[in-house]
C-alpha cells in the first residue's frame, strides 16, 4: 500500500488546483515543436515528455525544472524496459481502476480528472504511465530480492536489541477478522450508500468472532475472512487509525474496492518475542527508507540497469 504515496500527493494537489491551473506556454510550445531530449535503449524521450513531467513535479510542489524531469523520465524508461522484459507489468485494467480510485478519492469522475490533468499540462496518459511504473516496479524489486527479503539475521537482531539497551521492543498483537459487505463494480453507484448503512448497522449487532460466520450467513453478500495474528507495525495504513480508535470490538467501516468493510478485533495483547522484535525493527527501517525515499535494493537494481543501458542525451 505504500508505493503510491507520491501519487496520492499529486492527486491532492490536482484537486486543490482544479479551479486555477492553466496550460503553461512551455507545454504548448513543446507540443508544437517536440524534439528528442534523450534516448534510452532505443526509446526516445521528447521535449513534450519533459514538459509534462515538469508540470507533474510542480503539482507535487517539487522542484520542476527540465533537468530533474529528464532524470526522472530516464529512470522510468529503465524501469519500464525491465518490467517489459520480465513480463511483470500490471494490466491496463489495473491502471484504469487505480486512476478511477484516485479520481473518486477527490470526488471527481475519471473524465473530470482527465480534464484537470490536461489543464495542468500533465495529461492523463502521462499520469497513467507513471501509475503503471509505480505499481509494477515494487513487484519486480520484490521478486528480484525475494525469499528472505527484509528478514533479519540472528546477528542483526541481537545487534539491534543491544542498541535498544538489550531489550526486545514491545508491540501490540491483534487477532482480526474482516467482515466484507460485497459491492459488485456494476452496482457500485446504485447500492454503495445502502451497503454502507447495512455495514454500520451490523456493527452494533456483531456477536463476536466465534459467531461471525453464522452472523454473516443471515445477510446478503457478506463474507468473513480470518486474518489471524497481525502485529501493530504490520497493520495496513488505511486500517491502523480505525483499529486504534475501535470500540466494542469492531472498527468503523471503510469503503474499499471490494465493497464496505469493518474489522473485528477478536483479541489483543502486548507481546515481546523475537518475531515481534524483528517486525518492529523492520518497520523502523522502512520508516527511514520512506523518509529518505531510498530503498537499497531498488537503488542497487537501478544501478545495474543503468550500467547495462544505452543512454544518449541530445
Amino acid at each position: 500500500m505504500s508505493a503510491m504515496t507520491a501519487t496520492r500527493r499529486v492527486i491532492v494537489a490536482v484537486a486543490a488546483l482544479a479551479a486555477s491551473v492553466a496550460i503553461e506556454p512551455s507545454y504548448q510550445q513543446a507540443q508544437a515543436a517536440s524534439q528528442i531530449a534523450a534516448v534510452v535503449n532505443k526509446t526516445p524521450i521528447t521535449s513534450s515528455d519533459v514538459a509534462r513531467r515538469v508540470a507533474f513535479l510542480r503539482l507535487q510542489r517539487q522542484k520542476g525544472d527540465n533537468k530533474t524531469a529528464l532524470n526522472q523520465l530516464v529512470e522510468e524508461a529503465l524501469k519500464r524496459d525491465e518490467i517489459a522484459r520480465v513480463k511483470m507489468s500490471v494490466s491496463t485494467d489495473d491502471v484504469e481502476k487505480a486512476f478511477a480510485r484516485f479520481a473518486a478519492s477527490n470526488k471527481l469522475s475519471p473524465e473530470q480528472m482527465t480534464s484537470i490533468l490536461s489543464q495542468a499540462g500533465v495529461g492523463a496518459d502521462h499520469f497513467k504511465g507513471y501509475i503503471a511504473v509505480q505499481m509494477s516496479w515494487p513487484r519486480l524489486v520484490n521478486s528480484r530480492f525475494g525469499g528472505n527479503r527484509g528478514r533479519m539475521s540472528s546477528e542483526d537482531l541481537v545487534k539491534r536489541m543491544m542498541e535498544n539497551n538489550g531489550q526486545k521492543p514491545v508491540t501490540t498483537e491483534y487477532f482480526l477478522q474482516q467482515i466484507i459487505f460485497v459491492v459488485p463494480d456494476s452496482k457500485r453507484k446504485a447500492i454503495l450508500g445502502k451497503r454502507k448503512s447495512e455495514a454500520e448497522n451490523s456493527r452494533g449487532k456483531f456477536p463476536g468472532c466465534e459467531q461471525a460466520k453464522q452472523f454473516a450467513a443471515t445477510m446478503l453478500d457478506v463474507s468473513v475472512r480470518d486474518l489471524g495474528r497481525v502485529l501493530a507495525p504490520e497493520l495496513p495504513e488505511e486500517w491502523k487509525p480505525l483499529i486504534e480508535k475501535a470500540s466494542s470490538g469492531t472498527t468503523s467501516t471503510l469503503v474499499t474496492p471490494r465493497g464496505v468493510e469493518f474489522l473485528a478485533i477478536c483479541n489483543q495483547r502486548q507481546v515481546s518475542d523475537d518475531h515481534a522484535a524483528e517486525v518492529v525493527f523492520r518497520a523502523e527501517d522502512l520508516g527511514k527508507q520512506q523518509e529518505t525515499g531510498k530503498n537499497p535494493n531498488e537503488e542497487k537494481y537501478l544501478e545495474e540497469l543503468r550500467n547495462k543501458a544505452q543512454i544518449a542525451y541530445r
